[in-house]
């Protein structure tokens, strides 16, 4: 982008990027484009200056920009290679487009609208609209390459939009002056974990590093090469077993989907050992207290089989909910996707700190019920007691920080 377009259109472009410069622009997000070959570009705030990422077919290219530079260099790109661009400071998401007759449209929204608006606004509008192409859910089916969702795919659709709302709620909570760190437990093929890179990392512009972590070299090694052919840079994968990983780095968020039975629990136990200030899970398939539960009153719970593994799997979530909380998380139990579109629907989001010690108390209280009517020794309580992070309330020994 070498040359400045001067044109009325071009001059009012330029205008309004300077005052939005005016008002603390943060990141902005390119998208729409009309060049072959052209997936992305995005503006990240540093400092006093604006990093620009290029992202095609096959590469990404970096540029850092002043903030004198900005307005024309956008300006130029939303004029010959883009049609819409998503722009954010502290208070407000903007949006500048170009329309087939060549005029400029604008429009803003609150950045984070009040509790009471956003279930509503929800319903609306999708993290990810249809008509932007995102290269994972090309891949995976989900978009046509025209950015159009498959109809046999709006379930999946859905509950991607719906995973992402709960991420983007428990991210507003961490620091956005620097990368963040997010840990992916038992990754698996990583669907999920490359949405969720190109949705912040991409489309929001926001500084992050992502591990992904699975035992299948052969899925690693796929992940990887994927990873580069999308130019996601911040990415990156590593064969390993999640019981007994180590990592130096501070981590921000844990993320756990699907780990199968009691890796969830080696999952969550590093997280709490790590003091991870954001913790999401969502379990799997669930046998341990399946095959441990014995009820003392309540039998009427455990008589049938297809009743005790229903009933054995909350127990496992709602156990694992108040050890969360006993650990100094606040947790919340929420639902993933609706029932008709998969039974796996729990997910755990548990936030560090803000807990009272009457709260870890009736946690504790609550979980020793639990054990005495059924008898079970959950391995996320074990660890807990191994590892001496469970100073249990009311024990003599403290309490859990």
């Amino acid at each position: 982008m070498s040359t400045r377009p001067d044109t009325p259109l071009a001059d009012e472009l330029r205008e309004a990027l300077a005052a939005m410069l005016r008002r603390g622009l943060r990141r902005a997000v390119f998208s729409a484009p009309k060049t072959p070959g052209l997936r992305r570009l995005t503006l990240t705030r540093l400092g006093d200056a604006y990093q620009a990422e290029t992202l095609t077919d096959t590469q990404a290219f970096h540029k850092t920009l002043s903030a004198g530079q900005l307005p024309d260099f956008a300006a130029e790109a939303l004029l010959r290679d883009f049609t819409q661009l998503h722009l954010w400071n502290d208070t407000h998401e903007h949006q500048l487009r170009i329309t087939k007759k060549g005029r400029l449209l604008q429009s803003r929204r609150a950045a984070a609208p009040p509790p009471e608006r956003a279930q509503h606004d929800r319903a609306k509008n999708h993290l990810l609209p249809e008509g932007e192409v995102v290269p994972p859910l090309v891949d995976m089916g989900v978009f046509t390459r025209e950015g159009r969702v498959v109809a046999s795919m709006r379930d999946k659709y859905r509950q991607i939009n719906r995973f992402l709302e709960l991420v983007e709620d428990a991210l507003r909570t961490l620091p956005s002056n620097r990368p963040l760190r997010i840990l992916d437990f038992g990754c698996g093929k990583s669907y999920l974990t490359f949405v969720l890179y190109d949705y912040f990392a991409v489309r929001q512009g926001r500084p992050l590093q992502m591990v992904g972590l699975d035992l299948k070299a052969d899925v690693i090694a796929r992940c990887n090469e994927a990873a580069r052919r999308y130019g996601y840079t911040g990415l990156t994968f590593e064969v390993g077993d999640i019981n007994g990983y180590e990592t130096k780095d501070p981590i921000d968020m844990v993320v756990t989907l699907h780990a199968c039975d009691t890796a969830t629990d080696f999952a969550l136990y590093n997280a709490l050992r790590w003091q991870v200030p954001v913790i999401l899970s969502v379990p799997c398939c669930q046998h341990e207290v399946n095959g441990q539960i014995e009820a003392q009153q309540l039998g009427i719970l455990t008589r049938h089989g297809i009743l005790k593994e229903r009933f054995s799997a909350l127990l496992t979530d709602a156990i694992r909910a108040n050890l969360l909380t006993c650990c100094g998380y606040r947790t919340q139990v929420l639902e993933f996707i609706d029932l008709a579109h998969t039974p796996k629907n729990l997910l755990l989001r548990a936030r560090r700190g803000g807990v009272s010690a009457a709260a870890k108390r009736q946690a504790w209280a609550e979980i020793e019920a639990a054990l005495a009517e059924f008898s079970v020794e959950p391995t996320l309580l074990r660890l807990l007691r191994e590892g001496g992070l469970l100073s249990l309330p009311g024990s003599g020994e403290g309490e859990a920080d």
